[in-house]
């Protein structure tokens, strides 16, 4: 291909949802709806923890700052879809392009690491709760949650500088609501080899650890589990837990279906719309999975719009 003959693209045409829909301003309408809730929702949260003393303790920190994560995660994505929407523009420049690849990137990978904090929080909490003080300290908690920030920037760095560098030249349509990593290579007239290397390496390490490591929490709390001989002991047990598993499953099983399922099953529409499950609907209802699930985030909840 003789790159001399091409024009840089410096703007993309975000299609997404739109070129399904005969109605795009209804689907802005219902986006915006369930932005507002997501946001109104993780913010109850933060503010019910933040206020109930209660709740200062490891497993609400962790979930505090996995409500401050699903707010930052769904305003990468959804505002700028429903501005285009509601304008019929459907475009960002190649500059807005990487800077929303850089925040996706970033938030999403936080959001399964504190996943996988909150579920080793809950393995030492059953399976060691005399070493449970010592074990997760305020400072430790602190310490993790910086140190997840701090690995997932770099990360997210890492792909968006490699990504600024590539050349896009052919089309500019891109069947997907928002910047992501497979969309943007695809478009690309250079060579992306190296793209596609820290993708299956650094992102995949990144991506399966946490999941691994949420697995094989849950393998050694349900053998903990089996081995209570009480049945309110069980129930106890299951029920601390239970609003986290519900959540990981809900994050992960739409997530694995965009990225892990085989290629002969993927189409740009049906990408779009499985994206919209974990970018959109699991941080709208991981505050009512919590709030209706835990008895006394509902308990803080209630005090707070009481207030």
């Amino acid at each position: 291909m003789d790159r001399g003959n091409l024009t840089a693209i410096r703007e993309f045409v975000l299609l997404g949802l739109s070129d399904s829909s005969a109605h795009p301003h209804l689907l802005a309408l219902l986006f915006l709806c369930m932005y507002l809730v997501t946001v109104l929702g993780n913010a109850l949260i933060i503010l019910a923890i933040g206020g109930d003393p209660r709740l200062h303790s490891p497993m609400y920190f962790f979930l505090s700052n996995l409500a401050f994560v699903d707010i930052c995660f769904i305003s990468t994505t959804v505002p700028k879809m429903v501005v285009n929407l509601l304008t019929d523009t459907l475009t960002i420049s190649l500059e807005g392009c990487l800077a929303q690849l850089f925040f996706f990137i970033s938030f999403v990978n936080m959001d399964s690491l504190v996943l996988c904090v909150m579920a080793y929080d809950r393995y030492v909490a059953i399976c060691h709760p005399l070493h449970y003080a010592t074990t997760v300290s305020p400072q430790l908690c602190l310490r993790l949650v910086a140190g997840l920030w701090v690995v997932t920037c770099l990360h997210a760095l890492l792909h968006t500088m490699l990504m600024a560098r590539l050349s896009f030249c052919a089309s500019n349509v891109i069947h997907h609501f928002f910047c992501d990593l497979n969309p943007l290579l695809q478009l690309s007239c250079s060579d992306v080899s190296l793209n596609i290397m820290v993708i299956l390496t650094v992102g995949s390490l990144l991506a399966l650890t946490p999941l691994a490591c949420i697995l094989t929490s849950y393998g050694l709390i349900f053998c903990t589990i089996l081995k209570v001989t009480s049945t309110q002991g069980r129930q106890r047990a299951f029920s601390t837990c239970s609003c986290h598993l519900s959540v990981v499953v809900l994050f992960y099983g739409t997530a694995i279906a965009v990225y892990f399922s085989p290629a002969s099953l993927h189409t740009p529409q049906g990408d779009a719309l499985s994206a919209v499950m974990y970018t959109t609907v699991t941080p709208m209802l991981n505050p009512f999975i919590y709030s209706l699930r835990s008895r006394d985030v509902k308990a803080a909840l209630q005090k707070t719009l009481c207030m």
